[in-house]
């Protein structure tokens, strides 16, 4: 098979789709990688590295984008949309549920889109977002402790305080990867730290984890809102697999929170946590709406892009090699927890929360591509 690996078009996105070291297990497996120069620059990655390991350099986007398959990290931008087909499958993050100008952009294109964030595992657990929320979750307490000095716009509190003043307030919403390491963080950094979910045994998990450090709430929209309207920190870690956000602090409690307090919506890629959010860039991270600052990047790991590329990457190389190897209708069809993964199939919504989030028809993968016996 042949494989294209773009260089990411999104504003301030350094991640690439495929390290050298991938390159090297994907061509011992026989394949041809065709990578675009400079892709991974910023990264430390050189183009002689993936010359070593076998890939051909490009500068020819019409060329690479003849591939059997295109490798990304984040969901494609309309020029890059233009230049899908059908029968080609793109392999990345999509996050279709609140774009759904996207969703259509891919039905017309014919391409088949299969989707880190909802390939699944034997426990139910989403293991190629897994390691990019462990970033996010740990950049969310950095950037929001950032947020909250004076020139940022911040009420000018320290997370940890100092002998004979507070700590910060800390909200933490979602106990998922996202929310626990977020947890982690924060208390690593001596804040007071809350964390809600709506699972108990979630609930249970963490607590025997970092008590008596860390403070578990049940989510009711009253708990919720006693806590938020205190915090100098509320970090959104919501997620609904494939489907958007849902909406935990509306506006009027934005405008009930303390003057330069901080919100951090981690949740922004599927719509946000928040209602007064809207998707922010590296360049320009936060916005103040209601005297609160806002933190809204929608592609937060892509700020420490060696780091989250070395893990996706980790993640990501041996369902990469499965398609590579089997084709897709034979990878679709043997691992149901791939098949998770396909939102999109020759004009066809293949995955329930994305079609019921855009509108469109639904149509079980699984009547697609059933799973063969043996």
């Amino acid at each position: 098979m042949l494989i294209g690996v773009p260089k990411e078009i999104k504003t301030d996105e350094n991640r690439v789709g495929v390290t050298p070291a991938s390159v090297r297990e994907l061509v011992l497996h026989g394949h041809n990688v065709l990578v675009e120069a400079g892709c991974a620059f910023k990264l430390g990655l050189s183009d002689e590295e993936y010359i070593a390991a076998g890939a051909k350099l490009t500068n020819d986007l019409d060329r690479l984008f003849e591939a059997d398959m295109i490798v990304k990290v984040k969901e494609p931008q309309p020029e890059e949309v233009k230049r899908l087909k059908k029968g080609q499958i793109l392999f990345t993050y999509l996050h279709l549920a609140p774009d759904p100008v996207l969703t259509s952009a891919l039905q017309e294109s014919g391409c088949t889109a299969i989707a880190y964030e909802t390939v699944t595992d034997a426990l139910g657990r989403l293991p190629l977002l897994a390691p990019m929320s462990e970033v996010a979750g740990r950049m969310s307490v950095q950037a929001g402790a950032h947020a909250l000095e004076i020139e940022q716009g911040g009420r000018g509190t320290l997370l940890g305080g100092v002998p004979g003043s507070p700590p910060a307030s800390v909200v933490v919403l979602g106990g998922g990867v996202v929310g626990m390491n977020a947890a982690r963080m924060a208390l690593g950094m001596e804040a007071d730290v809350v964390i809600f979910d709506i699972d108990l045994r979630r609930l249970a998990e963490l607590e025997l984890e970092f008590r008596p450090a860390l403070h578990t709430r049940y989510s009711t929209v009253n708990s919720v809102y006693e806590h938020v309207v205190k915090a100098d920190l509320v970090i959104g870690a919501v997620l609904v697999p494939g489907s958007k956000a849902p909406r935990l602090v509306s506006e009027d409690m934005v405008k009930e929170m303390q003057r330069g307090s901080v919100l951090v919506d981690v949740a922004i890629d599927q719509g946000g946590c928040f209602e007064t959010s809207r998707p922010t860039t590296h360049s320009e991270p936060i916005f103040v709406k209601h005297d609160v600052v806002h933190y809204c990047v929608a592609n937060m790991p892509g700020a420490v892009a060696r780091t989250s590329t070395l893990a996706l990457n980790n993640a990501t190389l041996p369902f990469a090699l499965a398609i590579a190897d089997n084709g897709v209708s034979q990878a679709l069809s043997a691992d149901p927890h791939l098949r998770a993964g396909l939102n999109v199939y020759e004009g066809h919504i293949t995955h329930s929360a994305v079609a019921q989030a855009t509108g469109a028809e639904y149509v079980p993968a699984s009547e697609i591509f059933p799973t063969r016996d043996g």
